[in-house]
């Protein structure tokens, strides 16, 4: 699986001037129809197999909602105001039917989000007893005071007090899953969606839901349905009881992105990678990687590294490591920086979801709709062809969807001309395909050095010995590989092609 998150609202917008914090009519918006069969089939081209269509359920947003309780002009798209409407902005329920069966044609397939821990403060379709009452206290909104509620209901962060912060999810309140009927109302949204086409869901804050509805809840959807399941899940000690109640990916934030964001930012070792699969116990190949979500600042953006092409070491690794599904967002293909305050979201490196913005970078690579990079400068288009490479490569390779996988870096340690400070080496195999992936994470300076690649490894993969081995520069145990600044090798020993990307 290679899953593309598109923010419809951010993707298809091909205004280039915007105003601080301004309205639709202002900075323009995209729609279900900007995202039609020239652009569905540039990503298909890049290797995109699944879609998550971003925000697309019908959210606050300025003007429908009381401005109290709504972040942004446009809203937060997971504060949810009805589960069985679509966002007005992008179009109306026939326009993403139609998109869907776009995306269906093509041979991709289609997740959107499920948002089961909380909803917004005005959402339809739900009763006091779906959520937790602080009663006889009245809600303090922390941008005023002019929305009223009361008896007050817990904020969405599980905030139990009637004035949460400006840093709590104030827009939102927290659903109540003590209450039997709350567990019917969330299965019958999933089936709901189910029956729209939609073939998945990324589930907002799945561990924030007790398990014990998830292994209700999954049960039942799967008499009839078969979705695909993925959790937003940052609790490792969760991990193993969110696979059991039937979800078939994690999020892996709190193991290899945070870890490869440390490598890159502050300095961290190569081999502290091997760590992270170690604290997985065996449960690798069911995490979702990825190094950029609406959630996470931008590889491009001075508040990371500030340059794509110096964070393509660890794009690299998450998607080859293992045979879980990988992600990127739209916009990271094409180096999108998330330069300065658009609005509610402020200069932090991201692109705002709150406020009616454009991405500069993707809309050279849009080029009015042609999708076709006909804007792009040469960086960018050299950028654009790493990702397309990466992708497609994961999806003709057996041996990264299906095969296994060997940490090379406990026989490879630096005083045998190995640099575990920088470089992280590892294997993956089938019976028919043997790779040796090299990463250098140093993006000033290159590396010459021999990675050994063990006995019990070459047994592993159906070699007797070393002189079965003969990948190019073997010598003795080693394999002799040159690495320039930020560079990926993937060594074929089978093909006898040696990848750069």
């Amino acid at each position: 699986m290679n899953i593309y998150q598109l923010f419809p609202r951010l993707f298809g917008n091909k205004n280039t001037e915007i105003h601080f914090d301004g309205s639709k009519s202002e900075n323009g918006c995209g729609t279900f129809s900007d995202i039609d069969k020239t652009a569905l089939n540039a990503l298909k081209n890049m290797g995109i197999t699944h879609i998550w269509l971003t925000g697309i359920i019908h959210h606050a947003t300025a003007g429908e909602t009381h401005p109290d309780i709504t972040k942004g002009k446009a809203g937060s798209p997971y504060a949810v105001t009805d589960y069985y409407d679509i966002d007005h902005d992008l179009g109306t329920f026939a326009d993403l039917e139609a998109l869907v069966n776009r995306i269906h044609c093509q041979g991709m397939k289609v997740i959107i989000d499920f948002i089961p821990n909380h909803v917004a403060r005005e959402c339809k379709g739900f009763e006091e007893r779906n959520f937790y009452i602080l009663e006889g206290q009245e809600f303090a909104a922390p941008t005023g005071n002019g929305y009223k509620e009361f008896p007050a209901k817990a904020t969405g962060n599980d905030v139990f007090s009637p004035t949460p912060s400006i840093n709590d999810w104030y827009d939102t309140i927290k659903l109540n899953y003590n209450e039997r009927d709350t567990w019917g109302k969330m299965l019958n949204i999933l089936k709901f969606w189910c029956n729209k086409g939609v073939d998945g869901f990324r589930v907002d804050m799945a561990e924030m839901v007790p398990v014990e509805f998830w292994q209700w809840a999954i049960a039942e959807l799967r008499k009839n349905y078969n979705p695909i399941l993925i959790a937003e899940i940052y609790q490792p000690a969760l991990y193993q009881p969110f696979i059991d109640a039937g979800f078939d990916y994690l999020y892996d934030k709190v193991g290899l992105y945070n870890t490869l964001e440390n490598i890159m930012r502050n300095g961290q070792r190569a081999d502290s990678i091997t760590q992270v699969w170690k604290n997985l116990n065996g449960l690798d190949g069911k995490m979702l990687r990825f190094m950029e979500n609406h959630d996470e600042v931008r590889l491009a953006s001075p508040h990371f590294v500030g340059n794509a092409s110096a964070a393509l070491p660890a794009v690299a690794l998450s998607a080859l490591m293992n045979k879980g599904p990988f992600m990127i967002y739209n916009g990271q293909e094409n180096g999108e920086e998330a330069i300065g305050a658009l609005g509610y979201s402020g200069d932090d490196g991201r692109t705002s979801i709150f406020d009616y913005t454009n991405m500069p970078k993707h809309q050279l690579w849009m080029n009015g709709g042609l999708f076709d990079g006909g804007k792009c400068n040469d960086e960018q288009k050299k950028l654009f062809g790493f990702y397309s490479k990466l992708l497609n490569f994961r999806n003709s390779s057996k041996a990264i969807s299906e095969g296994a996988f060997y940490d090379l870096m406990w026989c490879n340690p630096w005083y045998n001309n190995f640099d575990p400070e920088f470089v992280y080496a590892f294997l993956r195999y089938t019976e028919n395909e043997r790779l040796l992936i090299v990463v250098n994470f140093n993006r000033n300076e290159c590396r010459d050095i021999q990675v050994k690649v063990p006995e019990d490894a070459l047994q592993l993969m159906g070699f007797q010995s070393h002189n079965d081995f003969g990948m190019g520069g073997f010598d003795g145990e080693h394999v002799q590989i040159h690495l320039a600044p930020s560079e990926v090798k993937i060594m074929d020993y089978d093909s006898k092609e040696n990848v750069s990307l």
